[in-house]
């Protein structure tokens, strides 16, 4: 884990007069697991709806895989890359979000199918094939043809987990925001062991949660961010169990 495969330098965002993140760093290397842990409103959210630019940064900039997300450079200057170029680069980055979004009325399979054949002219045949081989990942092979309301919420979530994979033909990061908080308890074990076999699997990846089980027995490295702003980052054992900073510590003693 050598090769750095996203990197977030000085970005600043703003809704109206409301800073969200104030000028955050950080860095995630190849086939990495961060977990973002903090309280709500601390722009963890945000900070992963940046990396694919599903919001404009205000300052600073992101890259993914040497790739600069959203824009590109002459000399000093950054100019916003034009729709169809931002959809490229997003082919390279999943996103699964915390509201599930699929299309009730379309089976499994075709929630699946339907995005790589309309947005990424993928030939159907080859889109079925992929998502197939996706949904046995993710242990739902026998629920293609069945529709999401006759689904468990933990296993609309597991769509969701492959639907992203669907979307990103060879994705370099993975990005997952609360992939369990609409979950009832017991179904969050069956969403976070899908996501602990694609971190063995060697996939980069970003996850927001607020499951510090999850992120102590996952993480590479644990981001605990609040105000805005990465207060500290490092190993699970690190940040968990001797956090160097005071909002971190008063934060674990009010979740743990």
């Amino acid at each position: 884990m050598s090769e750095v495969m996203v990197d977030v330098r000085g970005v600043h965002k703003s809704f109206g007069p409301l800073e969200v993140l104030r000028g955050v760093d950080l860095t995630v290397r190849t086939g990495e697991v961060a977990v973002i842990l903090g309280p709500s409103g601390s722009g963890k959210s945000t900070l992963l709806r940046t990396i694919n630019h599903l919001e404009k940064v205000d300052r600073g900039w992101i890259i993914v895989d040497g790739e600069l997300i959203g824009y590109r450079r002459t000399g000093d200057r950054l100019h916003e890359l034009r729709e169809k170029d931002v959809l490229r680069q997003r082919t390279r980055i999943g996103f699964v979000f915390q509201d599930l979004n699929l299309f009730p009325h379309l089976t499994v399979l075709e929630n699946l199918v339907e995005a790589p054949v309309s947005a990424l002219r993928r030939p159907r045949g080859d889109a079925e094939e992929t998502a197939r081989a996706l949904l046995d990942r993710v242990g739902l092979a026998d629920k293609a043809g069945t529709c999401p309301r006759r689904l468990s919420g933990g296993q609309q979530q597991r769509v969701a987990i492959a639907i992203a994979r669907a979307l990103a033909l060879e994705p370099k990061v993975l990005l997952f925001d609360e992939p369990t908080s609409a979950l009832d308890p017991e179904l969050v074990g069956e969403v976070l062991d899908v996501v602990k076999d694609l971190a063995r699997s060697g996939t980069t990846m970003i996850v927001v949660t607020h499951e510090i089980g999850f992120a102590r027995e996952v993480a590479d490295t644990v981001v605990f961010m609040d105000g805005g702003v990465v207060v500290e980052q490092g190993p699970p054992a690190a940040v968990l169990d001797a956090p160097r900073h005071e909002r971190t510590r008063a934060f674990l003693s009010a979740v743990l």
